[in-house]
This record gives C-alpha cells, structure tokens and sequence, in this order.
C-alpha cells in the first residue's frame, strides 16, 4: 500500500482525529501544523500528496496558503475543509464537509482520481473514428 501523505493545517477537531490508527491503517501519513506560517515551514521542506486547510484558519489566510502552494509550481491538491460543503473556496477548487468519515472519503476519493493516468493524445485520436 502506498502512502499518502497530507500536510494538514489548523487546530480543528478533524485535525486531531487524523492522528487516529484508522486513518494511518488507510495509509495517510498526517503532518499537523497549527498556523500559516508553520505550514509554509513544512511545504518548503516537504513533498506532500494534499494540503487540508480546517475552519481554524482565516479565508485570508486560506487563500494565501493556496497561492503560495501554487506559486511554487507544486501540483499539490489544496482542499478546505468546512461545515458546509456549498461553503466552496474557489481558490482551492474542492471542499470537503468537516467530519472524519466523509473527510477521509473525499480525500481517497481525490487522491484515487488524481493518479488514474490521462489516455495519451495518441490513443484519443485513435478511438476518434
């Protein structure tokens, strides 16, 4: 199984369940940070799979994170987290509802649909018939 590993920020209560063995038995590996400026820390010096941002953080602060993170070049998903999923950030381009099960979901979800490979143009021009 490979691992996920997701760089998880602000001190919402779904931050501290990622610590659970379920969540490790799925294969994530959490890393927790609990300001703006810690993550940018762990970003720089890390390579991560997704970024979670929780309801603890400010919009403002949200929306800088996810400019940073694309900023750098990184294709790392950036995803809010929220109570309302119609609550939608558009500079992350995925918000997921703030409990553990569905969090968990969403992100396998993601993460299944970011490494399924693109046909190649080849083969579209070939089956375009």
């Amino acid at each position: 199984m490979s691992l996920t590993v997701v760089l998880a920020v602000g001190l919402d209560s779904w931050l501290m369940a990622t610590e659970s063995t379920h969540w490790k038995s799925e294969g994530f590996v959490v890393i927790s940070a609990g300001s703006i400026q810690e993550a940018i820390e762990h970003f720089k010096a890390g390579d991560f799979d997704l970024v979670l941002l929780g309801n603890s953080i400010s919009l403002e602060s949200k929306e800088r994170l996810a400019f940073l993170v694309r900023a750098s070049g990184s294709q790392t998903p950036v995803v809010s987290v929220s109570d309302l999923v119609s609550d939608s950030a558009a500079f992350t381009g995925v918000t997921l509802k703030n409990d553990a099960g569905a969090l968990l979901t969403g992100i396998t979800e993601l993460i299944a649909a970011r490494s399924k490979p693109e046909p190649s143009p080849a083969v579209l021009l070939s089956t375009a018939r």
